[in-house]
């Protein structure tokens, strides 16, 4: 099943400039980020009648034969859906034009035979954009048949992705769906961070994504069957796959992660007892559990200050949790034999809204623009539909720009190790390349933008921008952040509408 089970695809945005000097060296105009190679997010309006139901199928091409599929996002101005099967017999990543979401159009696709079931996606600019994924291969006659780790591509052009480079991890173990295979991965700044089940998180090295390398290694005491990771300014969220636990980690030191007191814990319901849960994501400082234990439905924690998790809310349903994802006051979740839309507007009293269904073991239901992509990693009925299907459910197309929702650390924050990095939620999914040097600035407060300019690299994974700068920051130095107007959009081109800024001062060496 389910990052938002397996393997999983991350794509993440790095930005990276020259290195920082007191010359004046003004940002270019934060909208300025280029023509995109695609039309953007779907641009047609639907009538009430036509909500709710499926318009179109979408496939991975001639070689999608299982039509196993997960997550979509939005890349380039193109909706990008990878697809692989659970066994890493093949898979590949597809590129399509949505601006009509009921006619999809195929831009470019690319099949490999080194690729798992994925969860999660991002994308870094290097010299070229980069997009990695889950690695899984079956190696014949070995006494371990199957291989696995992550998996680079070079997404440059999307109509032509290729493959680049990958890591493989040493005790990846396959058949097992749960205990020693990738099952999400997360890019920040120079390090990807990918969960290993209960072999725990591995950190790989991604500065030369062509030749990646593992950087270290962390294991749970006792043993997290870890699913989702995220990482957001200097802190990495780790939860559970089919378990109740979550884990909070200092990676102020991004390769050797500690644990934050406090920040072990237990997810409960509103009877205060533990509930499994399938995976989990991260929206405005609270963590959403898809409940996998005494029905379906979503529990939400509070984790703003990690050291002190706290419940917020749950809502049960009558079905199994998969994955969740968020745009705006929706969340909408996978539930094996549907997917509910819930509204998540007021967090103390969410609210089913509608269900969805299609053919399958129905674990993902991506919200993009006024369209929800649902999908199967399972049981594809292959004989009249593919693997995911494009549902509308609004009548109208997105025209609202994204907000902030969380800063980490916070607005004032003082005493900040040189080393931290700057994480911060958004309101959606935003095109990965208008997160880019000209609309996610950090510079020292008194020398301003121009003369007190940070270089840095800029990731975004679904809701979350991180900041990394690219050298250590000086020490009991104020800086500001600052996302001007204009600047990051959603996939329909819709920006930022205010300026967003905060301050953060560190503390001595």
């Amino acid at each position: 099943m389910y990052v938002w089970a397996l393997c999983s695809l991350i794509i993440v945005l790095h930005a990276s400039c020259q290195s920082n000097s007191d010359d004046e060296r003004p940002y270019p105009a934060a909208g300025a980020y280029g023509e995109l190679m695609g039309p953007g997010g779907p641009q047609r309006t639907f009538s009430s009648d036509e909500l709710d139901k499926t318009c179109a199928w979408v496939s991975g091409g001639p070689d999608d034969k299982t039509q196993h599929h997960n997550l979509v996002t939005m890349y380039d101005g193109l909706m990008l859906m990878p697809w692989a099967p659970e066994s890493s017999l093949y898979g590949g990543l597809t590129f399509f034009d949505v601006s009509d979401p009921c006619q999809p159009k195929v831009v470019g696709t690319k099949t490999t035979d080194v690729m798992r079931e994925t969860h999660s996606v991002g994308f870094s600019e290097i010299d070229g954009s980069w997009a990695v994924v889950n690695h899984g291969e079956v190696i014949l006659g070995s006494e371990r048949p199957f291989e696995g780790g992550v998996l680079f591509w070079d997404v440059s052009d999307p109509s032509q992705p290729v493959e680049a480079g990958l890591v493989k991890f040493p005790d990846f173990a396959y058949p097992d769906a749960y205990a020693f295979v990738v099952l999400s991965v997360f890019w920040q700044g120079n390090y990807v961070y990918a969960a290993m089940a209960d072999g725990g998180i591995y950190i790989v090295d991604a500065t030369d994504p062509k030749e990646p390398k593992i950087a270290n290694r962390y294991l749970f005491d006792p043993i997290l069957r870890a699913g989702q990771v995220i990482a957001v300014g200097n802190t990495l969220i780790v939860t559970a796959a089919e378990q109740a636990r979550a884990v909070l980690l200092d990676i102020t030191d991004p390769i050797h992660p500690k644990p934050i007191a406090g920040g072990d814990f237990v997810p409960v319901d509103s009877e205060g007892k533990p509930r499994k849960a399938y995976f989990s994501n991260l929206a405005a400082g609270h963590l959403f559990f898809t409940r996998k234990d005494n029905g379906g439905g979503l529990i939400v924690y509070d984790i703003r200050e990690p050291t002190k998790p706290t419940y917020v809310s749950d809502i049960r349903t009558d079905g199994k949790g998969g994955y969740v994802f968020m745009k705006d006051h929706y969340a909408v979740a996978g539930e094996s034999n549907h997917a509910v839309v819930f509204d998540i507007s007021d967090l103390t009293d969410i609210k089913e809204l509608n269900r969805l269904t299609m053919p399958g073991d129905l674990d993902t239901a991506n919200p993009l623009g006024n369209i929800i992509v649902l999908s199967v990693d399972d049981k594809a009925d292959l004989d009249n539909a593919a693997g995911s299907g494009i549902v509308p459910f609004l009548e109208e197309v997105d025209v609202k720009g994204p907000s902030v929702t969380w800063l980490h650390p916070s607005d004032g924050a003082t005493e900040l190790p040189t080393s931290t990095r700057f994480g911060l939620t958004i309101s959606e999914p935003i095109e990965p390349k208008s997160a880019w040097t000209g609309s996610v600035r950090l510079y020292e407060s008194e020398k301003g933008a121009a003369k007190g300019r940070v270089d840095g690299a800029i990731n975004t994974q679904d809701l979350v921008i991180n900041f990394t700068p690219n050298k250590s920051l000086k020490p009991n130095t104020k800086y500001t952040l600052e996302l001007p107007a204009g600047g990051i959009a959603d996939p329909n081109g819709n920006a930022l509408e205010q300026t967003v800024k905060a301050e953060f001062t560190t503390g001595a060496l």
